[in-house]
């Protein structure tokens, strides 16, 4: 990791002590961060299914809470599914954009984000503290490329994106769901991936990575049966981890206990509807 993704916390005006939790009052109904992330996007707007993540409701540091306050009306994305994003107007620039499922505390999206300024990634999660963390590693760093979205990233993909409007989809370490009768549960599924192909450009890269292998084996199974999709590795195997991924603290932790880390780079398949230039309907 390096020195400036670990600087410590500027003073907010709402901390007492840098790094300690904090907790506030509230009545009854009041939104934790008014003017921050809310509880629940979506709501009841649509249908119940199983979902492939659970809320984490941990304890917000009081940077975490002040980069919530202060950050998220221009950097934040609450997933409700009433509207179309542009995302030329999210990120004030035409540059390509990769959506990032799932980045814990955020780390390793803020130095990806700043290894690369002129890819724009939408980080997805929903995890208070790791938005607030990210939100604040943006700003301390000056990363005008991030914006962090809050909520199910099924509803983004399914109702807020338009065609082919992402060059790239990254799924680092989602939760592998280890029990077999919640396997149902995990992310990388075919009926995901054919959602996802719909907003990826031809060409865009999805890269996955886990340390859970049994995960890692379906996942190569199910993207290579999928017609959207094609493996980058000529012999039809994982993927040695590229450069541009860091090596998060979870994934040291890992590689420590034995686990081995797996990576998967699929890219998006031109696609197949569509006649060759020159083509005329007779």
């Amino acid at each position: 990791m390096s020195d400036f993704l670990n600087a410590p916390e500027a003073p907010s005006p709402t901390s007492h002590r840098p790094g300690v939790s904090i907790r506030h009052a509230r009545a009854k109904g009041e939104p934790r961060f008014p003017d921050g992330p809310k509880a629940d996007p979506a709501g009841s707007h649509f249908e119940r299914r199983i979902r492939s993540f659970q809320p984490r409701r941990s304890r917000v540091t009081a940077g975490q809470a002040d980069a919530l306050q202060r950050l998220w009306p221009n950097w934040g994305l609450d997933i409700d599914g009433q509207k179309v994003i542009d995302l030329g107007e999210l990120f004030g620039n035409d540059r390509p954009v990769v959506l990032e499922i799932g980045f814990g505390m955020g780390e390793a999206t803020a130095q990806m984000a700043a290894a690369d300024p002129d890819t724009n990634i939408l980080a997805v999660d929903v995890h208070t503290p790791g938005q607030g963390n990210l939100l604040g590693l943006a700003d301390r760093n000056g990363l005008s490329n991030v914006r962090v979205g809050n909520g199910d990233a099924i509803i983004l993909l399914r109702e807020m994106l338009t065609p082919d409007s992402l060059d790239g989809l990254r799924v680092y370490f989602p939760d592998p769901w280890p029990k077999k009768r919640h396997h149902k549960r995990r992310l990388i599924q075919a009926e995901f991936l054919t959602l996802a192909a719909t907003r990826l450009r031809p060409g865009a890269i999805v890269h996955c990575a886990t340390d859970w292998e049994p995960y890692a084996e379906q996942m190569l199974e199910v993207l290579s049966a999928h017609p959207g999709f094609e493996n980058t590795q000529a012999d039809g195997g994982f993927a040695t981890r590229p450069e541009f991924r860091p090596l998060t603290r979870f994934e040291g932790q890992g590689l420590e206990k034995g686990h081995v880390v797996k990576d998967l780079l699929f890219r998006r398949v031109p696609h197949q509807d569509r006649r060759p230039s020159g083509h005329q309907d007779r």
